[in-house]
């Protein structure tokens, strides 16, 4: 069975089911063991099929209504109002936004922030994908400001973080922190030095810095770093460091029941 973790402010919300999917529980085998479920991978192509179509049923979803946008790292929001091929042919955004019961919306990460949105009173979900780009350049806003358009009120409105990188394995270089406090100084709080005197910066704690901003109603993280959880998920930085050549992706899918 597909294993996923939940958030505490999104379980038993009436007619909305959720889940931040780790990679146990499906048929793949090797680097991807065993619930890869990204479309862009090497992996066998009937294996994903297979995983993506067990994490669809673990949240009560129909296969072909376990949706997945083309993520190219952008603060672009798609509204979902009909069923699409994931993959290439699919919308290229890093957030899916919908009103539509049925329909499984998700993104995939392996380092990167996953990000569930619920407004059970409007009845809209979201689903965001949130690499640095992504979070610095508005992706969690966009997500925001599609789900107003559809009625939602950012009062109301509940966003769940989902495992990712932490700060004590995200290295960077000075060139990118100036680069990116030149865009957004607020992230000062969220840079730090490692043990070998070199940049970390907290994702997960940036974004939720960017969640607290927009001022929704309220914001649940589940603290697991993606790099260090081995057995639990995947993660593209571990998998570069021991020069692997390929990742698994794990999913993260919220729905309006039908």
């Amino acid at each position: 069975m597909a294993d996923f973790l939940t958030a505490p402010n999104l379980t038993g919300l009436a007619g909305i089911t959720h889940g931040f999917f780790t990679r146990r529980g499906g048929v793949s085998n090797g680097i991807y063991d065993s619930l890869n479920c990204g479309i862009g991978s090497r992996d066998d192509p009937v294996a994903v099929k297979e995983n993506r179509a067990r994490a669809a049923a673990a949240i009560g979803a129909g296969a072909e209504n376990f949706l997945t946008p083309y993520q190219i790292h952008s603060a672009t929001a798609f509204i979902v109002e009909k069923p699409f091929v994931p993959g290439p042919q699919g919308p290229q955004a890093d957030a899916l936004v919908t009103r539509r019961a049925g329909f499984a919306l998700a993104v995939s990460s392996a380092d990167c922030v996953p990000v569930l949105f619920a407004e059970p009173e409007a009845g809209v979900v979201a689903a965001a994908h949130a690499g640095w780009r992504g979070a610095l350049g508005g992706v969690l806003e966009s997500a925001i400001a599609a789900m107003e358009s559809l009625g939602a009120a950012r009062a109301r409105l509940r966003a769940a973080i989902g495992p990712a990188i932490c700060a004590g394995a995200y290295e960077v270089g000075e060139d990118f922190r100036a680069a990116f406090l030149k865009k957004d100084a607020s992230a000062e709080a969220f840079f730090s030095t490692g043990g070998a005197g070199k940049p970390h910066f907290d994702l997960p704690g940036y974004v939720e810095h960017r969640l607290a901003s927009a001022q929704i109603g309220g914001i649940a993280t589940i603290r697991l770093c993606t790099y260090s959880e081995e057995d639990r998920l995947f993660s593209f930085r571990r998998a570069t460091h021991r020069g692997e050549g390929d990742y698994g992706r794990q999913v993260s899918a919220i729905m309006l029941r039908p």
